[in-house]
């Protein structure tokens, strides 16, 4: 499993630059194209990396994020305790608004240690614990889909810097670039076909992975027609304009129990913090895998919270007072929503190949593909900037972290952070 991370979100951890072990030759891979393709059509469109200022992507393994975090917390063991296979069982919260209530947040574990803290920060998942103690309603939604992902071996060494997406009517197929013989593999799916993916011997899968990408069983002679009729209009009215049709390269191979399946779905938080709490990543917002940006909203929450409290640490202010708390909702909810609401749009509209719909969206991508200033101007949208951040102190951190990945780090079943 991989992250897809922007720009500003990579280099807004310092922790890639000297933590990582000197052994590893490659930690992460540029992805300097982005092409993404109908399979209900011949649309496409295809990103570089001189349609922006920075990098359009880095990809990056998962276990080696959490193994480099983990190595900056041991960095940091004067000023930071992390207590692994640490279970909650019971969190209370002081009263604001009561002259005789402790300005604490009291989180009582399994073990019987009572931790107490100014400012809680959950970071545990899309169930939070914290979030449901403090009763913040969430609006959600499964979206009857599962993604499979692995690691798959190319047929050959190629130039690998393409991060390939093709949307096929049960769902977006991306194949995002690890090395010059590696991809990894996000099939995001019906959970029938899902569950048969799994199932499936290794050459079967691998056949079933090349025709998703390579097949043309799902166009029409109709969309077809339609399609290269107004790419034709667009091209006499822009000559230049337009990218070559390329093909992803053909996988031979996955990497041994790499193949796993999770469930899809979106959900937002009513409510970002309450006194002395704040939810960050997944405990706050889940998006659909589809754009990539899952992981950046969440380092996009870090960024800004960290500043805000940096600063008013600084000012010698009280970290978990609900001022700067409220300028971190309101700056994140103002960037997370409209980006979570198209997400959601893209995969609605992705996921039917009725005619009419299949028709809209081919025009959309090819005048997209076609207008230089429109697709810069949706390139910016996906890879909206992020600010570095410094890290603030006397905080409770409440996180998990997933396993699912092999990793060097210590199992971390439930850890608490405490700066």
């Amino acid at each position: 499993m991989v992250v897809h991370l922007s720009h500003n979100s990579f280099f807004a951890l310092p922790l890639f630059w000297h933590v990582f072990p000197l052994t590893r030759s490659r930690i992460y891979l540029q992805a300097e194209h982005w092409k993404v393709w109908d399979a209900c059509s011949d649309a496409l469109i295809t990103f570089d990396k001189e349609n922006l200022e920075d990098e359009m992507a880095y990809i990056v393994e998962n276990d080696i994020v959490v193994a480099a975090l983990t190595k900056q917390l041991d960095a940091l063991s004067d000023n930071v305790q992390v207590k692994y296979r640490s279970k909650v069982v019971k969190y209370i919260w002081p009263m604001p608004h009561h002259a005789d209530s402790i300005p604490w947040v009291q989180i009582k574990l399994a073990n019987g240690d009572t931790l107490k803290t100014k400012l809680l920060i959950g970071a545990d998942g899309p169930n939070s614990m914290v979030r449901k103690s403090l009763g913040i309603p969430t609006v959600k939604w499964n979206y009857d889909q599962s993604a499979v992902v692995a690691v798959l071996h190319l047929s050959e060494p190629t130039e690998n810097n393409v991060a390939w997406q093709r949307f096929l009517p049960t769902g977006p197929i991306a194949m995002l670039p690890l090395s010059d013989t590696m991809s990894s593999l996000v099939w995001s799916t019906s959970h029938q076909l899902a569950e048969e993916l799994l199932e499936l011997d290794e050459e079967s899968f691998v056949d079933a992975i090349n025709s998703a990408f390579w097949s043309n069983e799902n166009q029409s002679e109709l969309i077809e027609t339609a399609g290269s009729l107004f790419r034709g209009a667009l091209s006499a009215i822009m000559p230049s304009a337009g990218s070559p049709r390329q093909l992803p390269p053909s996988v031979a191979g996955i990497g041994p129990k790499s193949r796993v399946m999770f469930p899809l779905g979106m959900g937002h938080a009513s409510e970002y913090i309450r006194h002395r709490v704040a939810l960050i990543g997944d405990a706050a917002h889940r998006v659909h895998p589809l754009a990539g940006q899952g992981v950046n909203l969440g380092f996009g929450d870090v960024t800004c919270l960290t500043q805000l409290l940096s600063q008013a640490a600084f000012n010698g202010k009280d970290l978990g007072a609900i001022h700067h708390l409220l300028e971190y909702e309101t700056e994140r909810q103002r960037h997370n929503l409209p980006m979570m609401t198209a997400i959601d749009l893209m995969k609605r509209l992705y996921s039917t190949n009725v005619a009419p719909v299949v028709l809209l969206r081919t025009f959309g991508l090819q005048a997209t593909n076609m207008l230089p200033s429109l697709k810069v101007s949706t390139a910016c949208f996906v890879h909206l900037n992020m600010s570095s951040c410094t890290v603030p102190w006397n905080l409770v951190i409440s996180f998990s972290i997933s396993t699912t990945c092999q990793s060097s780090a210590p199992p971390p079943t439930s850890p608490l952070t405490v700066f």
